[in-house]
């Protein structure tokens, strides 16, 4: 897995072995990127369900101003801090919390995110129970999205305030990106 453009192309990441986990591949990774291109530059970025970080690298590497990391996973946000220092970035904050907790927490500190990406375990409902939180806490910023990574399409529930801006298959997943209306 690797850095695809920006200021970190080419730099290699650590990936790990956690059940329940996969990182975004790198051609997905590409065609994701592109599709959000426009809304990197300067963007206060949230990468939760971060796994790897591989998706909130790649946000810093392409301009995004900085990067809020999630998971509760204490392996996998190892991992994160790994490939932080392995890019030589100080641009982030890390959290290993629960993606609940974490919402709460960006809530009470009333932050507001550019780009929110959504990739938790497969076969669950995170997604759709994160949108919400997100809605209630009102954590997205005017002009910002959600960028939803899920095994089917119907996994991606949102509220009526919500609309698609893209979505596209790519073998067993689905990228649809969001943003309020």
């Amino acid at each position: 897995m690797k850095v695809i453009s920006g200021k970190y192309k080419g730099r290699v990441l650590e990936g790990f072995d956690i059940a329940g986990t996969r990182p975004t591949m790198d051609r997905v990774k590409e065609s994701l990127f592109g599709m959000i291109q426009g809304y990197l530059n300067e963007a206060v970025v949230l990468d939760l369900f971060s796994g790897s970080g591989n998706l909130g690298i790649e946000a810093l590497s392409e301009g995004a101003k900085i990067c809020y990391f999630v998971d509760k996973n204490k392996k996998a946000s190892q991992t994160i801090k790994r490939n932080l220092d392995k890019i030589l970035c100080d641009d982030y904050f890390l959290f290993s919390l629960d993606y609940q907790e974490a919402l709460k927490k960006f809530s009470l500190d009333s932050l507001k995110f550019d780009i929110i990406f959504l990739d938790p375990p497969y076969k669950t409902d995170f997604v759709s129970k994160s949108i919400l939180l997100i809605d209630k806490y009102q954590l997205l910023a005017c002009d910002g999205i959600l960028v939803c990574e899920s095994d089917t399409e119907e996994r991606i529930k949102y509220p009526d305030n919500f609309t698609v801006v893209k979505k596209k298959k790519y073998g067993d997943k689905w990228v649809v990106i969001l943003r309020q209306v």
